[in-house]
């Protein structure tokens, strides 16, 4: 067995050629979920003002079970936890009704704000 750390503090300028690639992928594909929430946020946003003018719940539990459902089978054939993918998936759901719950909030205060 090869070892690539010297024990000096100095790592094989191929190893850190191989880590600085994939690092460099790691960050590009970070990036890429950052930009991918945001449009996904700004759909949900999108879908609390709908509610919110229609005085819908903030929250839809059907079809968050059927998105985690859909989610869980999206991660198993990714080769990803399915565990993990709900815990993700569960977060952002958490997210997006606490912004529906704010939105509907803000309707029903400017709704009885505004003079008849």
């Amino acid at each position: 067995m090869t070892t690539s750390y010297t024990g000096t503090g100095d790592v094989d300028p191929a190893v850190r050629e191989e880590l600085d690639r994939l690092r460099d992928s790691i960050d590009n594909i970070d990036a890429a979920v950052v930009h991918m929430l945001a449009e996904r946020f700004k759909c949900t946003q999108q879908v609390g003002h709908l509610k919110a003018r229609h005085q819908l719940p903030p929250a839809d539990p059907a079809r968050e079970a059927r998105q985690i459902e859909r989610l869980r089978a999206l991660a198993e054939n990714a080769k990803l936890d399915p565990a993990f993918a709900e815990k993700f998936l569960n977060f952002i759901i958490a997210e997006v009704i606490r912004h529906h719950e704010g939105i509907a909030e803000d309707t029903v205060a400017n709704h009885h704000s505004t003079p008849r």
